[in-house]
């Protein structure tokens, strides 16, 4: 009896130490869990840091960036507005002249009046855009000769058909054209601005509507070729036959030499300014006259 009953008793306790193995295996594969649950987490908090670090760095690239397309912009629009407001596009003056005005200076003014209406819209867009302290002098001196040009066109379709300038009453005082908030006359274009600049070639610029007058040149002055411009006219009027005579020891010249003639001699005579552009060498002694002004109409 006590035999059987240490059996049992052994084998109760082996029993249990059974048991108790059992009991003790079940969490360790609950550990590799925690362990797994853990290493799940530290990528996780390494991609997140690394993410931060990220930002931080890309951060100030793109506030680099914003600084210079904001910069950009504003060099680009100062560029467009300089050239918008200094460099007046005289093309569609330039297209009129160049289809009704011969290379002689003659003037189609019913050609011009049957498109009358481009005429006066380039008058009025040169109203909308004055020039200032910042233009050039070609620029200048293009714009207000084109617009006297234009003017005068523009007054002797106002009054056509007519045989002469002159059959309008106080054709240069008139006042029909309106640049910015001011009205202006041929007069005051002439002898306010464009003789103020101290350029005497202007006169062979301006167009009278008359015969005797430097012929209207069949294109618009511009900026980068007024200067050549002019002294293309200058060369061609002194020289024209029809308009003036010139000798070595004598000249016969058109009467807009003594009705400006301080304009002429700023740097010298007379005599002086003419053989800058005469063919013909004249003598500072030679004899100077002057021819009756032809008022007829250019055309």
């Amino acid at each position: 009896m006590q035999k059987l009953a240490y059996f049992t008793l052994t084998i109760a306790l082996l029993t249990g130490c059974s048991s108790s193995k059992n009991v003790t295996t079940t969490p360790e594969p609950e550990t590799p869990m925690v362990i797994t649950e853990t290493r799940v987490e530290i990528p996780q908090t390494v991609i997140t840091e690394s993410e931060k670090v990220e930002t931080t760095i890309s951060e100030p690239e793109e506030v680099v960036e914003v600084a210079v397309s904001n910069n950009e912009p504003e060099d680009v629009v100062e560029v467009e507005v300089i050239e918008e407001v200094s460099n007046f596009n005289h093309d569609a003056f330039d297209a009129l002249l160049k289809k009704y005005v011969s290379k002689e200076g003659n003037v189609n003014y019913n050609g011009i009046k049957s498109n009358w209406g481009s005429l006066r819209a380039y008058i009025a867009s040169l109203g909308q855009s004055l020039p200032t302290a910042t233009w050039s002098q070609e620029e200048k001196l293009s714009y207000w000769m084109n617009a006297y040009n234009a003017m005068t066109i523009d007054l002797i379709l106002r009054n056509y058909p007519l045989e002469s300038i002159k059959d309008i009453k106080d054709p240069w005082d008139q006042r029909f054209w309106k640049l910015g908030d001011k009205w202006y006359n041929l007069n005051e274009i002439e002898h306010e601005i464009l003789r103020k600049m101290g350029d005497a070639r202007i006169h062979f610029g301006i167009n009278c509507a008359s015969f005797s007058c430097p012929p209207l040149l069949n294109e618009a002055f511009t900026p980068s070729k007024v200067d050549a411009q002019l002294d293309m006219l200058s060369r061609k009027f002194i020289n024209d036959p029809t308009r003036n005579t010139i000798t070595n020891d004598r000249v016969e010249v058109s009467k807009i030499f003594t009705w400006f003639a301080k304009d002429f001699k700023t740097d010298g005579s007379l005599i002086d300014f003419l053989n800058r552009y005469s063919t013909t060498s004249i003598s500072e002694n030679a004899r100077v006259r002057y021819r009756d002004y032809d008022w007829t109409l250019n055309k």
